[in-house]
């Protein structure tokens, strides 16, 4: 794959709104971006059991990496020798890198924050590392992305409300350090790369006003909505991001990290959200979970060993176009890797069509009917599910 950047600036443009909805387009450094998003997670430097040319047969055309993963392995100082992550990984669409800031929360125990940064050690290996804002962007800088995102703490749902208030404030003073090193766009290597803030706030409303405020403060290219999907009832992570997109500028991208489902996707493009990332689609085909118009189907349980239907008869992807449930279910019985993978570009296929058909209907100025009508179905679908669930026993 060519990974010769554009030649052309970091901007965001609105196309459409309709409430608080907004189509628009981002123009990175190695690819234009139709918003709203969906970013599948290439944590290591791979979105799992599928190839670039196959992520990128989906419609993807950004996709994420993580920091803190490719620091400790493979290194990198190796990558940027290799030429920066898109050149090393093969990927010539779009690149945001996260910033560690989620494993600060997500591996907990293995850590211990300060002011300075987080002492933490190496899940593979047990040694010991440092990690700082500094770091962080020294990391992402050699990683070559084009969206890089500040370093932050994220607080666990539940926490003690003091312990919240210190991981807003942390995350302000680090996200100061972020752009004390980086400044909000970086031309290196031939094109724009730009830092983007967090708001952090957890559910309270009065610290998610106060990070908002903070970060807006120091006028960077965009800003992401962190802190959420982290164990809160749903009721109150849609809370939370309505709030939340309202506090932040309109002629910026709005990204919210780590969601989701495909309801929750909804609810976010309605609340004024551009960009979205999740291991969800990735994760649950591994474990031979599929998604569909009418919710989650577990293609390896024992009923579709006979299915000759496609995973979901209205899909556009190669997987629904050649191969039956019946197919992937001997696939995962027989644990060959063939499975995961179909599986995985199913659910990548899913997604992306999803979010063309929320594109499409805002430039058509029907979104609110296409959500309802989606979200609808897929409530239904995954009511019947649990239900069918529960009379079996399961």
């Amino acid at each position: 794959m060519n990974d010769r950047p554009l030649d052309t600036p970091f901007s965001f443009s609105l196309l459409a709104v309709e409430g608080q909805a907004r189509r628009g387009r981002l123009q990175c450094g190695h690819a234009q971006v139709e918003t709203p998003v969906f970013m599948p997670v290439g944590t290591v430097g791979s979105v799992k059991a599928v190839t670039f040319e196959q992520v990128a047969a989906t419609g993807s055309r950004l996709i994420l990496g993580n920091t803190y993963h490719l620091y400790l392995r493979p290194g990198h100082e190796l990558i940027a020798r290799r030429g920066g992550l898109h050149r090393f990984q093969g990927w010539d669409g779009a690149l945001l890198t996260d910033s560690a800031g989620f494993q600060v929360f997500s591996l907990g125990d293995l850590n211990r924050i300060t002011d300075d940064g987080v002492e933490f050690r190496s899940h593979l290996d047990g040694s010991k590392h440092f990690f700082s804002p500094e770091l962080s962007m020294e990391i992402q800088l050699a990683l070559g992305s084009d969206i890089v995102m500040a370093f932050d703490q994220c607080a666990p749902y539940g926490a003690d409300p003091r312990e919240v208030a210190r991981a807003v404030d942390r995350t302000t003073r680090w996200l100061r350090r972020c752009r004390d090193v980086f400044g909000g766009r970086t031309t290196r290597d031939g094109w724009e790369r730009v830092l983007f803030g967090i708001m952090q706030g957890g559910v309270d409303e009065t610290l998610r006003r106060r990070s908002a405020a903070e970060i807006v403060d120091l006028d960077l290219p965009g800003y992401a909505v962190g802190g959420l999907s982290v164990g809160e009832p749903t009721s109150a992570m849609r809370e939370m991001t309505d709030l939340a997109a309202g506090l932040l500028p309109a002629d910026r991208p709005r990204y919210l990290m780590g969601v989701g489902f495909p309801d929750d996707i909804l609810a976010g493009v309605a609340a004024g959200i551009d960009m979205f990332d999740c291991v969800l689609p990735t994760r649950m085909a591994r474990t031979g979970t599929v998604l569909t118009r009418d919710g989650r189907l577990v293609v390896k349980n024992h009923e579709y060993a006979e299915d000759e239907r496609p995973l979901d008869a209205e899909c556009g992807c190669p997987v629904c176009a050649r191969h039956s449930r019946a197919y992937l279910r001997h696939l995962f019985q027989a644990r060959e890797m063939l499975g995961a993978t179909l599986a995985t570009i199913h659910n990548l296929h899913f997604y992306q069509e999803l979010m063309a058909g929320i594109r499409a209907a805002l430039e058509e100025g029907r979104f609110a009917a296409y959500a309802a009508a989606a979200g609808g179905r897929w409530r239904d679908g995954e009511a019947a599910r649990l239900d069918g669930v529960r009379k079996r026993g399961g």
